[in-house]
């Protein structure tokens, strides 16, 4: 065990015992970030009847804008990704995720600004706000209710949707990205019905199910992928645009949850360069040399190692206005199977299910997100608290 001066502790290889006793995940897991986790399928129920009490009909008073920008930082930005991709490549106008404080220098009148904060504070989201209120663009506001966003709102006379805070922003995805895509309905940008948002639901359910405390690591996918990710570097591509969001979503939580270094992006952008990681000293450098018959618990100072985690649309419910044709994303995804094999690099493959976006983003991002959480268990550190975090923002602060 490691107890540092700064708050962290931990243990350095992890424990696949404790994943199959459950009765230590309270301990482990005061915060209840698992059963946070869990509660995806009631955030999209909850937040779809929040936003239905909304006034945003006012949203279509001035007709389709000229471009939409969603505004806010980590989980709340990934809101941005998560509705230009539902949008696709044919949307009406541009859809842009944004980061930063304020908004666009283009940002006027004819456009609409979605600000969005977790905990309705954050200086992304207000910024974007007061700037989208004073240049006279619509707005509408995403956050908990009673906080300084919903203040902004009110007086910006703008919808605001309320996302009660029971959860740490990173395991609110999904009640923080239904809002943003009803209001992108109601601007005609997205076609998302109210089957599409029960059927997201339901797999959410059954997944937190599949991934419940009490399932054993041989039947649990979630605590299978935690111990083959236990000590390597993970890599986590996404065979399309829609399984991008997942991996990069995948990247923040094996950060933030396990602590754990990791590289994301689309497989597309990963052949024109990153897939040489392969190759190269924790690839098949490091692997060539790997006793296959040793036993991994008499091994010392093994050597770390990449594990590649593939993430695939699975070419269910193609449409002619894909990004690329289907059969080149699969083509790619079958090739670097093949080259993380050739090399004896392990890979896990995660594949979408269901007929909609939403509905198989949501089948490769329910997995992943329980995995993160049970590697930091095996590793003896608590999902929710981390020390690195409050520190940054209190010298920041200062």
């Amino acid at each position: 065990m490691m107890d540092g001066t700064a708050g962290v502790s931990g243990r350095r290889v992890a424990d696949e015992a404790v994943l199959d006793d459950p009765d230590t995940f309270a301990e482990q897991d005061p915060g209840g970030m698992l059963r946070f986790t869990a509660s995806a399928g009631a955030q999209v129920r909850e937040s779809a009847a929040l936003a239905a009490e909304a006034n945003l009909q006012l949203l279509e008073d001035d007709g389709r804008p000229r471009a939409v920008v969603i505004a806010g930082i980590g989980t709340a930005g990934r809101t941005g990704d998560v509705l230009a991709t539902v949008a696709g490549p044919r949307c009406p106008v541009p859809v842009i995720p944004h980061r930063s404080a304020g908004v666009p220098g283009w940002v006027g009148a004819a456009d609409v600004v979605i600000a969005v904060s977790a905990s309705g504070r954050s200086p992304e989201a207000l910024g974007a706000a007061e700037a989208a209120h004073r240049r006279g663009a619509r707005l509408v506001a995403v956050g908990a209710p009673d906080s300084q966003l919903q203040s902004v709102a009110e007086r910006a006379r703008a919808p605001f949707i309320p996302v009660p805070r029971r959860a740490p922003a990173r395991a609110s995805l999904w009640a923080l990205t239904v809002p943003v895509l009803l209001a992108a309905r109601t601007l005609g940008l997205v076609k998302v019905n109210e089957a599409d948002l029960a059927e997201t639901a339901a797999r959410l359910d059954a997944d937190a199910d599949r991934c419940r405390p009490t399932a054993e690591s041989f039947v649990n996918p979630a605590k299978s992928l935690a111990l083959g990710l236990a000590g390597s570097i993970p890599i986590v591509w996404g065979s399309s645009p829609l399984a991008t969001v997942a991996a990069r979503r995948f990247g923040d939580t094996l950060s933030a949850n396990a602590r754990y270094p990791v590289v994301t992006g689309a497989l597309g952008e990963a052949g024109r360069g990153r897939v040489g990681l392969l190759d190269g000293v924790f690839g098949g450098l490091v692997e060539s040399t790997r006793d296959i018959f040793a036993d991994p618990a008499d091994v010392e100072g093994d050597p770390t190692r990449l594990r590649l985690v593939l993430l695939r649309d699975g070419g269910l419910n193609a449409e002619d206005d894909a990004d690329e044709p289907l059969a080149v994303e699969e083509r790619r995804a079958d090739a670097v199977q093949t080259l993380a094999e050739r090399r004896g690099v392990r890979c896990d493959v995660v594949t979408a299910e269901g007929g909609s976006a939403l509905e198989r983003l949501a089948s490769l991002v329910a997995v992943p997100d329980f995995a993160s959480i049970y590697l930091a268990l095996a590793h003896g550190l608590d999902p929710m608290a981390v020390p690195a975090i409050t520190e940054m923002k209190e010298l920041a602060n200062q």
